[in-house]
């Protein structure tokens, strides 16, 4: 097993996972006390080489990998990647492409919703995986030859069921659909909250429009606050400390102690009077120029049999088609398709609308129905 931990033998492997047309790659990292995740190891694998990177280790520089990363004629395969794109668009100011995700791929095979790597690689390849070191602190040294074989079998196994499949998206004339998933997954909005828009995150369906403002104000200090000190959120400011403080609106630094949430003495501090500054910020923001929350609220509920009726039917394509419903659409989405037939959901679009949105709009104007023949849900034209 080789351990690279100087930049000199991270250059000579690069180079070599550069001469391959792909490269399976995963990560260990650590976040539970930072807001940005600490990168603890990397792991690669290709076509006859594999190796565990050690970005840890003293003086390492990682700009080789970064390069194969970046480089347009190597494919990146990652296994659920959200979090590890996380950790390279910082580093890189970009995700790695291009790209393919095994998790989304498994899921346009019929795999089922948001297959695990264990669970896949099994179906795939028949490979039994010890779990055993999931839990590993993976920042301490040094680390266990057997924490080591664990890590680097989570791209050993990738590697090899990359081609299967790819080769399966080929016959099902599907690749199509996993690109558009890749493309949506190289949005820098997903690795990046820009704190202005942090408050988007909250789920703010029972804020009152007095308290739109400062709710947006405080969550934008938040946010640049735990960028700015490496903290995660709520180590910060808890979430529901932002919702008692926007129902407050404190009129000074010394009012912030008749929140329950915040602590005692917090008024006192220097993050005490940049979070009062930005609650009167937000009460000072006018009334044009903040979103119109109350009218979601006020919107009115998805019929229920409707919304029943729809994931039936959801249920039925993704059967017909073999796909993971997840992929398709959420109840969200169906909500929303129950009630406008041009909601703005995937589920109307591109290639999601040839497997289900377009049924779905027959059935909800009655064009078609659905039927029960030997214990399975058939569609049937309607006549007029």
């Amino acid at each position: 097993m080789q351990v690279i931990t100087d930049t000199d033998s991270l250059k000579e492997f690069s180079s070599a996972l550069r001469q391959r047309p792909y490269v399976a790659v995963d990560t260990e990292f650590m976040r539970e006390k930072t807001y940005w995740p600490i990168l603890c190891l990397v792991q690669a694998a290709a076509d006859g080489i594999e190796a565990i990177i050690d970005p840890l280790a003293p003086g390492i520089d990682l700009s080789p990998l970064l390069e194969v990363l970046a480089d347009d004629q190597v494919v990146k395969v990652f296994h659920a990647a959200r979090q590890d794109i996380e950790i390279f668009h910082r580093l890189m100011d970009a995700a790695p492409e291009p790209l393919f995700d095994t998790q989304i791929a498994a899921m346009a095979c019929g795999f089922g919703d948001q297959i695990g790597y264990e669970p896949l690689m099994r179906e795939l390849l028949d490979a039994r995986i010890d779990k055993g070191h999931r839990f590993t602190d993976w920042a301490r040294r040094p680390l266990s030859s057997s924490q080591l074989t664990y890590a680097l079998s989570d791209v050993t196994y990738l590697r090899d069921a990359y081609p299967i499949l790819n080769h399966k998206l080929d016959l099902e004339g599907r690749k199509m659909w996993v690109e558009e998933e890749m493309t949506a997954l190289l949005a820098p909005e997903l690795y990046y909250v820009e704190p202005v828009k942090a408050w988007m995150r909250m789920k703010l369906k029972s804020v009152r429009a007095r308290e739109i403002g400062p709710l947006i104000k405080i969550c934008e200090w938040r946010e640049r606050e735990a960028q700015t000190r490496d903290l995660p959120r709520g180590r910060v400011l808890k979430d529901e400390a932002i919702f008692e403080l926007a129902r407050l609106r404190p009129a000074s630094p010394a009012d912030l102690t008749r929140a329950r949430s915040i602590p005692s003495g917090f008024e006192r501090s220097r993050s005490g009077a940049a979070l009062f500054d930005a609650i009167a910020e937000g009460m000072a923001l006018p009334q044009e120029e903040l979103p119109q929350l109350e009218k979601l609220a006020r919107r009115k509920p998805a019929p229920a049999d409707v919304v029943d009726l729809l994931r039936v039917l959801l249920k039925r394509q993704c059967e017909v088609f073999h796909v993971a419903p997840k992929l398709i659409a959420s109840s969200a989405d169906l909500e929303a398709i129950a009630l406008d037939d041009n909601a703005a959901v995937p589920a109307l679009s591109g290639w999601r609308r040839d497997v289900f949105g377009d049924v779905a709009i027959k059935l909800k104007s009655g064009e078609i129905g659905l039927k029960l023949k030997s214990g399975a849900i058939e569609l049937i034209e309607n006549d007029h």
